[in-house]
């Protein structure tokens, strides 16, 4: 079967709502509840959302050469090595023990990446930020606006509570999963497998622009090390930092190897740019390697990069290049209120956030 060419980018193909601007309004007031509640209670400011980091992990990313023209983009025009920080969390915006298993997520930061940058873009280095499934848990802001409600309400000292309600909501997605379906919804509340993070294979989940086209991002783990942790469930029962003592544990003998892969937008009405609870079929378009994430043996969890990349930085898909233009109604939602809660933490810690350049 013949593959469709892939859509060129125009910026058409965003369709802006009329009550963006109020959404955005919303977000910021609910980030605001949820990083005052979890600053008061720890007397230390954490992220609005992924607050708890499992590992801090230094790798390289080398992008291919001899790409053909649609896959040879922005930062992946022309071979070469870049240095990344990787930052392995869960996405819930206190910090919880492990037994409450939620979704996985990784943000990568590129450093020292050249090109044309987005409006506000500090620094010269490329966010990517995905998590362990292809599809995002709401259709629009206004949507994800009401779940973060939600969140807001639970985000406190709650945690045997959680604790239990994420024992049985794990129960219910494995019987949903035995029938074949999954639910991102009953995952994002604290019903996701507890699995070994550096098996995960991770996703951007909302599109981005690709220089003349459109794709969405996706990392996969390739090296056996990797792999053999795919699937792997962590005893979270005991410990409540089970899965970053056994993630520093781990990344001790292992050498990772993921692919970086991008997958082009062939058909704008199968492949929505503003709904990213639509999953994009491999079957009409597949994930291509662009380039490689090398990472050596390690402690994933070093005093010096906890401090330089959990505190100090700030992870955002609008810091990189204009040729990776973040698309669609969640990422234009993303902008404002990540940046506020940047801020709000940069300005309760008393430590502004850096774009590292090395």
């Amino acid at each position: 079967m013949s593959i469709s060419q892939p859509i060129r980018y125009l910026p058409e193909l965003e369709s802006i709502e009329d009550d963006e601007i109020e959404t955005v309004a919303g977000l910021k007031e609910q980030f605001d509840v949820i990083m005052q509640k979890t600053a008061e209670d720890y007397g230390h400011a954490v992220r609005s959302v992924h607050a708890k980091a499992h590992g801090i992990i230094e790798a390289e990313m080398t992008v291919a050469g001899g790409l053909p023209p649609e896959l040879a983009q922005g930062m992946f025009s022309a071979p070469g090595t870049y240095k990344v920080f990787m930052r392995l969390s869960t996405n819930a915006g206190d910090i919880l023990p492990d037994a409450i298993s939620l979704p996985r997520g990784v943000a990568m930061k590129v450093l020292e990446v050249e090109g044309p940058r987005l409006s506000d873009a500090e620094g010269s280095t490329q966010d990517f930020i995905m998590v362990n499934g292809p599809i995002f848990q709401a259709p629009n802001a206004k949507k994800f606006l009401s779940g973060l409600k939600l969140l807001a309400k639970t985000t406190d000292r709650m945690e045997g509570t959680k604790t239990v309600m994420s024992s049985l909501l794990q129960t219910m997605n494995k019987g949903l999963e035995a029938v074949g379906v999954a639910s991102p919804t009953i995952q994002s509340l604290g019903g996701a497998p507890n699995s070994d993070p550096l098996g995960e294979t991770y996703f951007s989940v909302t599109p981005f622009r690709y220089g003349d086209y459109v794709a969405k991002f996706r990392l996969k783990p390739v090296s056996p090390d990797l792999t053999k942790r795919t699937d792997t469930i962590i005893d979270a029962s005991v410990r409540d930092n089970a899965i970053r003592e056994t993630v520093q544990a781990e990344m001790h003998e292992t050498t990772g190897v993921w692919e970086f892969q991008v997958q082009l937008c062939r058909n704008i009405n199968e492949q929505p740019i503003e709904d990213p609870t639509v999953e994009w079929k491999e079957k009409d378009s597949p994930f291509f390697t662009v380039a490689t994430v090398t990472a050596m043996p390690q402690d994933s969890w070093s005093d010096a990069n906890v401090q330089k990349v959990d505190e100090e930085m700030r992870f955002s898909v609008w810091t990189g290049l204009a040729a990776h233009q973040p698309l669609g109604n969640i990422n234009r939602a993303r902008k404002d209120p990540y940046r506020h809660s940047a801020e709000f933490r940069a300005q309760f810690n008393g430590c502004p956030f850096h774009e590292p350049s090395h």
